[in-house]
């Protein structure tokens, strides 16, 4: 784009930069592929960014056809954010970043950082990406804080979606700092569930799946003391 500030080469790392390296540009994408949202959803969800600079992000991502913006059904006025096909192709490796950031999240950002519990959605989509999916059909269901979504597991395949699952073979409720801090791990399930700020609902043997294809098993394993129990005994009583 004329006038637009870019790194000047030929190289393809460089010129996805130049149309989502500005600051605040990839967590507006983050926004849009949780789902559409209005302008004044995407500004809550972002404190720090203002409406001036949300306003120019939007305009040059729509310009390089990351996003467009479509009538909100049953208000003339209304405009409501969604990825194209292009910005959708952002999906795997903002999944794949995420999970490489998770390792830098801690106390400070805990204790100080905004959370949002529509975040967890794709926080689960980072931590399942890539791993191997359970041999059976069953759906597994969270509640973080106001926010509901499921894991579907069916023919070897996992969807997200958000919304209540129909049959749910696992409930689990809890807050969305708690949330983001086991898949940070900062804690364990196991830690969270003795604390009562982690809620398991269903059959156990679904929970050790569920909890081993996030990848929660592997993180006792990477904590200090090496102990890989308490991750083990996430699963509720039988």
């Amino acid at each position: 784009m004329r006038g637009k500030r870019n790194y000047g080469q030929f190289c393809g790392l460089a010129a996805g930069l130049d149309v989502v390296g500005e600051r605040w540009a990839l967590l507006i994408v983050r926004e849009l592929l949780i789902g559409p949202a209005r302008f004044n959803e995407i500004l809550g969800n972002l404190p720090g960014l203002g409406p001036n600079l949300l306003s120019d992000r939007l305009r040059a991502l729509a310009a390089r056809g990351v996003l467009e913006s479509a009538a909100v059904p049953g208000d003339g006025r209304g405009r409501r954010y969604r990825l194209t096909a292009r910005g959708e192709q952002l999906r795997e490796p903002l999944l794949a970043l995420a999970r490489w950031g998770m390792a830098f999240l801690g106390e400070e950002e805990a204790r100080d950082g905004a959370v949002r519990a529509a975040w967890g959605i794709l926080a689960v989509q980072a931590m399942i990406h890539g791993r191997p999916v359970p041999e059976v059909d069953e759906a597994y269901e969270f509640r973080v804080a106001d926010e509901t979504f499921h894991i579907e597991v069916a023919a070897g395949r996992a969807v997200t979606r958000r919304g209540p699952a129909g049959a749910p073979a696992l409930v689990v409720v809890t807050d969305a700092e708690t949330f983001v801090s086991i898949g940070a791990e900062m804690r364990t399930p196991f830690e969270a569930l003795i604390s009562g700020r982690l809620r398991i609902d269903g059959d156990p043997e679904a929970a050790r799946r569920c909890v081993e294809f996030m990848g929660l098993l592997d993180a006792a394993a990477r904590r200090p003391d090496g102990s890989g129990e308490p991750v083990a005994a996430a699963a509720p009583p039988g």
